[in-house]
């Protein structure tokens, strides 16, 4: 018989095996092992980590993690309303931040089935907060716009009778002053055809003037509706209430209007001829953000508005051989020009879509140039090295007016 052939020792057929495995596959393999054995987050971690990736802009990444969430969570328990209600909401607030309105109207309409009335407490996720969202976010508006709004506005009454803290309270009367006055900018707009319109408004507008008086919000609105019905003087003394309230205040002040409540703001006053208040609220909007297409164009027409009160037609008894007064026109009407031209460039290169806008801008430095001299291309039609040089080019313009007074 033949000789077995010998069986190495334990050692040495290891070293054999090893010598013949990838070291980079023993390694992941490992790590992956390690990978596998770390425990799977929780729902309340991962709405806490979503929350922090919101807060950090970081939406993409909060969106995944409150979708796993709540996936997790309906696993766990289907029926946990409780537990469901604060990821909706959360799941909305992400959507909206990443611009998806039709995502987050779907998200808060199921917030709406959990809790129909809004009768859960706002700390579980309950309360008027989605009501007044799909007010706003309603594709249809108009009425159904003002139902969801009713429907905010109905908890909101609730709160108030029922909460006892006067802080919270505040926040529920400023909360329930702005609802109303939604319901109004609606009969404005959307349905001013309707019979009751005016009436609805007035009624409106006063009880918000009751809960809120000294809401910069329901101020403005009180003057928009006063310029609707031409009462024009009242229109003034609630927008000059409603600016004295914050114009003093930082702007991260929770007290200051948002840009787009003082963008309208500045429509307002302009409307009853506040120009000097109007390019107030137009500097600090622009020193917040100098990229608002709108804000610039409002400050070029503004100071043009200016310059046209100044003209000899419109200043009772302009003499001729005052040069004050035209001097400070002169300077109105560059200013007009430079916020026009820097209000067209940025319009052109975010591609901005009012055309109406963008019109109005054009024909408006048209007739400045005629007035001023064309000493600049304009700036729609200018390359990408003139708009690198910077967007105050014609500030030296307006020197040399000064420097001539």
């Amino acid at each position: 018989m033949g000789k077995s052939r010998p069986q190495p020792n334990g050692k040495d057929a290891r070293s054999r095996r090893l010598s013949k495995t990838n070291p980079d596959k023993v390694l992941s393999a490992r790590l992956g092992s390690k990978k596998l054995s770390q425990p799977k987050e929780s729902v309340e971690e991962l709405i806490a980590k979503a929350c922090v990736l919101l807060q950090t802009s970081q939406p993409d990444e909060a969106l995944s993690c409150a979708s796993r969430a709540l996936s997790k969570l309906r696993s766990e328990d289907a029926h946990s309303t409780a537990r469901a209600l604060p990821t909706m909401l959360l799941l909305a607030e992400i959507q909206l931040e990443l611009g998806d309105a039709d995502a987050a109207r779907n998200a808060f309409l199921q917030a709406v089935h959990l809790d129909p009335r809004g009768s859960i407490d706002e700390s579980q996720g309950g309360g008027a907060e989605k009501f007044l969202w799909l007010a706003q976010l309603s594709e249809e508006g108009g009425h159904d716009s003002v139902s969801w709004f009713e429907k905010g506005i109905t908890v909101l009454r609730n709160d108030l009778a029922s909460k006892r803290d006067l802080q919270v309270q505040a926040q529920k009367r400023r909360k329930l002053a702005a609802a109303l006055c939604g319901v109004v900018e609606i009969y404005m707009t959307d349905l001013s055809w309707e019979p009751d319109a005016e009436s609805r408004c007035e009624s409106l507008i006063t009880e918000a003037m009751l809960v809120a008086p000294e809401s910069p919000e329901t101020l403005q609105t009180l003057a928009n509706v006063r310029i609707s019905q031409t009462r024009v003087e009242e229109a003034r003394k609630a927008l000059a209430d409603s600016i004295e309230l914050w114009k003093d205040l930082p702007a991260g002040d929770d007290s200051v209007p948002e840009f787009p409540a003082r963008i309208s703001l500045s429509r307002l006053l302009m409307e009853v001829e506040m120009e000097d208040d109007a390019m107030g609220v137009l500097e600090r909007l622009v020193e917040e953000d100098d990229t608002s297409v709108e804000a610039w164009y409002l400050g070029g027409w503004c100071m043009y508005l200016t310059a046209e009160r100044r003209s000899p037609e419109k200043v009772t008894n302009w003499k001729a051989s005052d040069d004050v007064d035209e001097d400070m026109r002169k300077v109105s009407l560059i200013s007009s020009r430079d916020w026009l031209r820097n209000s067209l460039r940025l319009y052109e290169l975010q591609d901005y879509e009012d055309e109406r806008l963008r019109d109005h801008v054009r024909e408006l430095v048209r007739d400045l140039n005629s007035v001023l001299g064309d000493n600049q291309e304009d700036p729609s039609d200018e390359d990408d090295d003139a708009e690198e040089e910077g967007w105050h080019s014609d500030g030296d313009d307006e020197d040399q007016a000064m420097e001539g007074t």
